[in-house]
Formats: C-alpha cells, sequence, structure tokens
C-alpha cells in the first residue's frame, strides 16, 4: 500500500463498506446467531456467538480484587462483583447493587439501599444473599494491615475513623513482630493492646484497641448500608466504582484469609458473570451469571482467557484460523493487514481508555531498601546505581530529559496516525474534571502556563550545565540509564527502541552524555518484579484515575509525612532517607507541601482544582515527572462491539463485558466508527 495516504483515507478507497443497518447503526443488529459449539470461521458458518475467547500472556499474580490495583488483576473483580453504583455506555452513573442514595451534608453520611441479590460459587449456585454486612465484612478486609492492599490509601483517607483503625493495626503488628524502624522507632504492646511507639528521642505515643465500629461503614440491615466520610469528599460516588468497595461474603473471607480469590473455589460472585475455572499458566473462565438482577442485558454465555506466553504472534494468526475471537495487531504485521483482501476488513480498533495516562518516572532510589511492608532491590551494579544516584539528584540532568524527549516519536509506534490527540505536557487528562464555570483542570492555575516541552536547544543547554555540575560531584559519561519493557505488551520494545535514538540523538549530539540501556523485563508480574521493586532507572509507567477528582492524580507520587507505603518513585522517602538532596529535594517537600493544602480545601471546588494543578506543575516543571500521553487505542481484530460496553474516566467500568455481543464476524474499521459516532 502506499504509505503517504492515511489508513482511513485507505480503508474507505479500498470500498469497505459495512452492509445495510450496520453501515449506518448498531452492530449488534448484524451479528449471527450460529449454536456452534466452538468458535470457528465465520465464513464456515461456524461462529458460536455465546462464547468469547481470547490469548493472555502474562500471568497474573493475584485475583483477589480487594488487596490488586494492577490491570490485568482487576479483570475478575470487574466481571464477576457488582458495584454500589455503575457506569452506562455513555459514562452516566447509574444504579447498581443500590437501588437508590441519599447524602446527609450534617453527619457526612451516605445512605444506600440495595436491592435483592445473590452470591454464587464457581458452579453457578446460589450461596447466600448480598447484604450489607458483605460490604462492611469486605472493607474490613482491605483494612486489615496482614492482606495488605494495595488499595487500603483510597479507604483510609475517606471513611471516618479508617485510618486510626488502620494505624493501630499495623502499630500492633510491628509490636508483635519485633519491628524497629529505620531511624529507630521501636513499638510495643501490652496485654491489653496498648500500643507504645517510642521515638528515637525518646519521645512515647500511645494507641489504644480499636474495635471496628469505630469506622464509618454500617450495615443498618440486611438491605441498608450507610458510609460516613471524614469529609464531604466531591469524588466518593465515582470512588464505589473501584475495588475496595466492593462487597465479598464475609464467612468466606473469615475462612480464606489471605487466600482468598487464589482459586474459583475460593471466592464468590454476584456480578454478570462467576468465576467457573483458574489454572494458572493455563486458564481462567468467566461464565454468565443467571442469578444476577441485571442477567437480561448479559449477552456473553462464557468467557475464555487461555495462557499463551506468545499471544502476541500467535494471536493474530489464531484470528486468521477463527480460533478465537479478540487479538491485538501488532505494528509489525498491521500495514500487511490492511493490505491483505482476507484480512483487511477484520482490524479495527479498541475504544479509546481515557482514565489512563502515561508518563516517564526517575528511580530516585537505586539501591536495596526495606519499607514497612516489603523490600526493594534496587538496580543492578552492572548499571550503575551511585553514578545515577548523582545524575538524578540533578535538576539540568533531568530537564535534559523534560525538553529533549519527542513524545511524538513514541507515540506514533503505537498509534501511527493521529498520534497528536494522546500526546499530553500533563499528568492529568483534558475532559477528566472541569470548574464550576465548566474551565478543564487542565487550564487552571499553573498547569494553564504548560505547553509543548520537546525543544532541542533548551534540552542542550540543560544538558549542558548538567556536565559541568555533574563533573564537579564526580559523575562519569555516559551515564547508564536503564530502561526495562514488559515483553507481553504489545510494541513496548519498539517503542523503547525509538525512545533511545530519539533522545540519545538529542543530548548525544556533541558529546556522549547518555547510554540508555533496554532490558527486558519478565512477562508475569512485571509490576512486582521490576518497578515496585526498584529494578529500572528510568521507566514508562501509567496510571488510571480511581474517582473523579484530582486528587487521584497524586497517588503515585504523594507520601505523607513517614508514610512507607508503596508509591512510584518513593519520593518523600528518598528525602527522608537521604538519598535525595539539595534543589531536588527542595522541589519535592515543596510538592508535597501543596498536595497536603490542596487536600484540606473540601468547600471550594475552584479553589481545590486550582490548588491541586499548582502542585501538579511544580511536579512536571521540575522534571520530577515527565508526561507522555494518554493510552493509545489499540489495532484490534475482534468480534466485540466495545462502544456497547461500560465506560467511565475513573475506576474499571471499561474492563467489564457487561452489555457487550460476541458477533459473527470480526469489526472492521468502517464497523468501528460507525458506531464510535453513534455514540
Amino acid at each position: 500500500m502506499d504509505h503517504s495516504i492515511s489508513r482511513r483515507q485507505f480503508l474507505k478507497a479500498s470500498g469497505l463498506a459495512a452492509a445495510g443497518a450496520c453501515a449506518a447503526g448498531l452492530l449488534t443488529s448484524c451479528g449471527g446467531s450460529s449454536s456452534a459449539g466452538s468458535t470457528g470461521s465465520a465464513a464456515s458458518g461456524t461462529v458460536d456467538t455465546s462464547k468469547y475467547t481470547i490469548l493472555y500472556s502474562s500471568q497474573p499474580a493475584t485475583l483477589n480484587y480487594l488487596t490488586t490495583a494492577t490491570d490485568l488483576e482487576m479483570v475478575v473483580g470487574a466481571n464477576c462483583v457488582d458495584t454500589l453504583v455503575e457506569y452506562d455506555n455513555k459514562g452516566v452513573m447509574r444504579e447498581g447493587l443500590a437501588t437508590s442514595w441519599d447524602w446527609d451534608a450534617d453527619t457526612l453520611t451516605w445512605t444506600f439501599h440495595l436491592r435483592e441479590e445473590n452470591w454464587v460459587d464457581n458452579n453457578g449456585e446460589v450461596v447466600a444473599p448480598v447484604t450489607a454486612q458483605d460490604f462492611v465484612d469486605a472493607l474490613k478486609y482491605v483494612l486489615t494491615p496482614d492482606y495488605a492492599s494495595s488499595n487500603v490509601g483510597l479507604v483510609t483517607a475517606y471513611i471516618a475513623g479508617a485510618d486510626d483503625y488502620y494505624n493501630y493495626y499495623v502499630y500492633l503488628n510491628n509490636a508483635n513482630t519485633g519491628v524497629v524502624d529505620d531511624d529507630g522507632t521501636t513499638y510495643t504492646a501490652d496485654a491489653s493492646g496498648l500500643v507504645t511507639v517510642t521515638a528515637p528521642d525518646g519521645t512515647a505515643s500511645t494507641y489504644e484497641p480499636l474495635d471496628f465500629d469505630t469506622v464509618g461503614v454500617t450495615a443498618v440491615d440486611d438491605h441498608t448500608l450507610t458510609y460516613t466520610l471524614t469529609y464531604d469528599f466531591p469524588g466518593f460516588l465515582s470512588l464505589l466504582c473501584y475495588l475496595p468497595y466492593e462487597p465479598a461474603y464475609g464467612p468466606l473471607l473469615d475462612e480464606m484469609g489471605d487466600q482468598y480469590a487464589t482459586s474459583a473455589e475460593t471466592m464468590y460472585s454476584c456480578g454478570a458473570f462467576y468465576l467457573a475455572d483458574y489454572e494458572s499458566l493455563e486458564t481462567w473462565i468467566m461464565k454468565k451469571n443467571p442469578e444476577n438482577y441485571d442477567a437480561d442485558n448479559v449477552f456473553i454465555e462464557t468467557i475464555s482467557r487461555i495462557y499463551n506466553a506468545e499471544a502476541a504472534v500467535n494471536g493474530p494468526e489464531m484470528i486468521k484460523r477463527g480460533e478465537i475471537d479478540e487479538a491485538t495487531i501488532g505494528s509489525d504485521i498491521l500495514d500487511s493487514w490492511l493490505s491483505d483482501d482476507t484480512t483487511k476488513s477484520m482490524v479495527s480498533m479498541d475504544r479509546p481508555n481515557t482514565n489512563y495516562t502515561y508518563f516517564y518516572m526517575f528511580n530516585f532510589m537505586p539501591y536495596a531498601h526495606e519499607f514497612s511492608n516489603w523490600s526493594v532491590e534496587g538496580v543492578d551494579a552492572e548499571y550503575e546505581p551511585d553514578n545515577w544516584a548523582k545524575a538524578i539528584n540533578n535538576t539540568n540532568f533531568r530537564k535534559a530529559f523534560l525538553y529533549g524527549i519527542n513524545n511524538a516519536v513514541t507515540l506514533a509506534v503505537s498509534a501511527p496516525e493521529g498520534y497528536d490527540g494522546y500526546k499530553l505536557n500533563t499528568i492529568t487528562p483534558p475532559n477528566f474534571c472541569a470548574t464550576t464555570a465548566g474551565v478543564d483542570y487542565t487550564q487552571c492555575g499553573d498547569l494553564a502556563n504548560i505547553t509543548e516541552f520537546f525543544d532541542e536547544a533548551k534540552a542542550k543547554e540543560f544538558r549542558d550545565a548538567a556536565i559541568e555540575e555533574l563533573t564537579a560531584a564526580g559523575a562519569t559519561f555516559p551515564i547508564k540509564v536503564q530502561l526495562p519493557y514488559n515483553p507481553s505488551s504489545t510494541d513496548w520494545d519498539k517503542q523503547c527502541q525509538v525512545f533511545k535514538q530519539q533522545l540519545e540523538g538529542v543530548l548525544n549530539d556533541g558529546f556522549d552524555f547518555i547510554d540508555v540501556i533496554i532490558t527486558e523485563g519478565p512477562a508475569d508480574s512485571f509490576l512486582s518484579a521490576v518497578r515496585r521493586n526498584g529494578k529500572f532507572e528510568f521507566l514508562l509507567c501509567n496510571w488510571g484515575a480511581d474517582y473523579s477528582d484530582p486528587e487521584t492524580e497524586t497517588d503515585p507520587f504523594y507520601q505523607a509525612e513517614d508514610s512507607r507505603g508503596m508509591r512510584y518513585a518513593y519520593l518523600r522517602t528518598g528525602v527522608e532517607d537521604g538519598f535525595i538532596t539539595g534543589d531536588t529535594a527542595d522541589a519535592i517537600m515543596q510538592y508535597m507541601t501543596a498536595i497536603e493544602a490542596a487536600k484540606q480545601i473540601t468547600d471550594d471546588i475552584d479553589a481545590r482544582y486550582k490548588a491541586f494543578a499548582d502542585a501538579e506543575a511544580l511536579l512536571i516543571n521540575n522534571a520530577l515527572v515527565i508526561p507522555r500521553g494518554m493510552s493509545v487505542p489499540a489495532y484490534l481484530a475482534t468480534r466485540l462491539n466495545y462502544w456497547e460496553g461500560q465506560y467511565a474516566s475513573t475506576g474499571f467500568s471499561n474492563k467489564r463485558l457487561k452489555g457487550i455481543h460476541v458477533l459473527d464476524h470480526y469489526i472492521s474499521m468502517e464497523e468501528y466508527e460507525a458506531n464510535r459516532d453513534a455514540r
């Protein structure tokens, strides 16, 4: 094909047009009703539109929706457990397990009235009714330190009494296990459960035992649930569409403990689907839950996810044979698929996911380190962590990256056309939220002054200043920059290659300044093995908003004082432990202070948004984080019309398959665009 024309022009020039109603309306009217027993070639008439089969190549570390926060691992929680409220396919909130709700501003209490619903086991058999107590028990599980929930901060920050309750049990665990903090703080407990925390200077604080009834969640009766907040948090209803506020059957939680949701037999479901089978490195299967209140809007009978380590390669070939219903069409084969008469009408795109943004993070603590609930191994010696530590503390070094990176180059790998629409100069995407006057958040405060950063001349100015300062500090050149990628993520390796070529082309012009070393991480548990383990120097990260308020966009970066919890770059911990010094430490603490001030503004949305916007601008302008862009929708061969599915700019709604049909054919780009425009 002629690469000088766009793919949209190519599709139209090739005469690809959906027939009849498909071209003008919903694809579901074009779906077949074959009842064949297996997925097969559409041409052969053997397509079973009741089943959806897809490969996966990255093994989840857990299926426990109450503890995970990773993309792959929340699939089961999203599809098998319903939430109090949910969204329709246009992003409008509607009833879920709750049929109505009320807000009492005087008591800061939300009251939810629940519908009749049942828990089912992995055979789809009814176990027990869903009650308000299941929400209470699930929240208690999240607030139990032994289970190390990744989302505990989404509860402690907003539910009255939750922070005190959680901290008490952290301190009690520390006392019972003999933990001594890095700074010498000790913990002891007496027979009554009274915990004494003694600081290095001998100052002691005591903490009385707390019962869970001090936490602001109450089952008034089987069908009435209340949450009492710490303040009038504007994003609370949207937060209910996320993992830590999902229910779980209390007796099973008590029985299974940390083994909850480790298999199909160890969790119950109350959502559109139930988890029927799960075998590590083999398959997981979800089936339609006939007991669900909204079963009439569930059109897929069986969802099969089959493990295949080479899914990126094997998936497209299996599509050609009609063996699976969806595969990603990577950039290396996209043009060949679009130029082949047998495959060009099978290519479309995923629905854009606006709640994820991508940004580059520096590792400010490249050494082995002990945290309160896990250990970090740090960067391997071959990547010269001592030299990296000098470089990363230098503001001019980081700004050379900020102005030297051309995000259009890497985005073009995944979005060969239209990549400018996904490029960002902020962490928070546009259209996420707006002031009372309708001003987009990204145009509030100092964020309004941020424009395109890429500027080769400026990048070299910062590079030259960094060379002088780092030479004086004893650094050697080129600075090694370890850049890992996940081989199971389509095109990530290619993005790294073009990133290396582009950035080194700018910053190594006239001086051997950096050496970007691309390393392949593990396909399974990549986040645990790489980012959370500190085994990177520079890394592409992403974040999905949990609720509709800009505070959610601070979660990867903000740490409260003395907080040892997991954050992407350990910014405050790095300052407190002496790894980050000088101007960099000052900028980090200025950011932390700004966030703390912004969080206190709860009665003036406009002032709140400006304060958070100013803080985000500070983070970016000091090159503590480098924005890249929004999630680029993948090119797919799929039988699913994702425009039918639930949609929201926060939470996991976009992962739900409720409301989506399996069609008897793979969707073309023309059909995709018709459905997009219909929404």
